[in-house]
């Protein structure tokens, strides 16, 4: 029996219900890639730590590791980006929002928790408070992901930081190396900005564009750092600190544009 044998018939003067197509699309499947890109990059992680402990190495794990890792949610974000513009391009199924959701609590919750967890543990010597701050990103992402799944679509601004976003700011505290105390509370920060009710302007039309153009260079700039190329340090850092400037900044401008706007009526 299919589901639609146990659906009940339309009442008199009702149209009936249309069910939702259950076959994967060209967007589902950019969505997938993006869940494959999280899992990858928890499993690169996860192997360099195992070798880093066998051979009883001292200090951060390699570059080329930590590169990988990176690089691979940079291109789940892209893909995040990609898999609702072909959907409302060229249509999606009915499981394209769950799976979207799914997708995301991998690469953007327990991805950069995970990340933040082996550099806290290494940095940290053991210390419990990374393991503290990698919780509250992976449940924060959770929270925003189900509050999001409530929400009307159609608005113009995310309330509270999109996890893209809020995996990158945590994937580039790591990557400024801060004391380990200092990292958990800007990463206990990024948490919060995640399930706060700040706005962030959705990246649509041109702007999404703005956004894959922006990854991708910091694909290249991962590449370029985890090769060990000339002056590969200096670019990731100011990388870095431009991501969290505009993580940070973002809500202030939109709060003063509606200002404007209002004074303006």
């Amino acid at each position: 029996m299919t589901p639609t044998d146990t659906a009940p018939a339309p009442r008199a003067g009702e149209a009936p219900e249309e069910t939702p197509r259950l076959r994967l699309g060209v967007a589902d499947y950019l969505t997938l890639g993006n869940a494959l890109c999280g899992f990858l990059a928890v499993w690169a992680l996860a192997t360099a730590q195992s070798a880093h402990v066998a051979a009883g190495t001292v200090g951060p794990l390699p570059k080329a590791a930590l590169a990988t890792a990176v690089g691979l949610m940079l291109v789940a974000a892209a893909l995040d980006v990609l898999d609702g513009r072909v959907a409302r391009k060229w249509g999606g199924s009915g499981m394209g929002a769950e799976l979207d959701n799914l997708a995301d609590v991998i690469s953007f919750g327990v991805a950069p928790a995970f990340f933040f967890l082996v550099w806290g543990t290494i940095a940290g010597d053991g210390a419990i408070w990374p393991v503290a701050a990698a919780g509250a990103v992976l449940l924060a992402v959770i929270v925003r992901l189900a509050r999001f799944s409530c929400q009307a679509p159609g608005a113009d601004y995310f309330t509270g930081l999109p996890c893209p976003f809020g995996a990158m700011a945590v994937v580039t505290i790591v990557l400024l190396d801060p004391p380990v105390l200092v990292g958990v509370a800007a990463v206990l920060l990024v948490s919060w900005l995640m399930v706060s009710r700040m706005e962030y302007p959705k990246p649509k039309g041109r702007k999404a564009y703005v956004v894959l153009g922006m990854l991708a260079v910091g694909v290249v700039l991962m590449v370029a750092w985890g090769l060990g190329l000339p002056a590969g340090d200096a670019l990731i850092y100011l990388m870095s600190a431009a991501v969290l400037i505009f993580i940070l900044t973002i809500p202030f401008y939109v709060i003063a544009t509606r200002r404007e706007a209002l004074r303006s009526e």
